[in-house]
């Protein structure tokens, strides 16, 4: 069986509860999803000796492709290695 997202056929959104944000990154696993997008490597790289600075522990992620939504085994390895994620979009 598949299940197909399609992120632009949404007629009512899933109401989710956002979860706290951290007091802090200094200690904590960060994750980087480049998603793909021309340039946002380096976005990321820079933003990665940032988090470094303050302390984070930071891991690195790619999307296949920025046309489709990560596949669910790196969204499952992501969660399960990362106390924090951010993503980068550029052009």
């Amino acid at each position: 069986m598949r299940t197909v997202l399609d992120p632009t056929g949404e007629r009512a959104p899933a109401s989710r509860q956002l979860r706290p944000r951290p007091d802090g990154l200094a200690g904590r696993t960060v994750g980087l999803l480049d998603i793909s997008k021309a340039r946002g490597d380096v976005v990321l790289d820079r933003l990665a000796e940032l988090l470094e600075r303050e302390g984070a522990r930071v891991l690195r992620f790619r999307k296949p492709t920025f046309a489709r939504p990560a596949p669910v085994d790196l969204r499952q390895e992501i969660a399960e290695r990362c106390e924090v994620v951010i993503e980068a979009l550029a052009d």
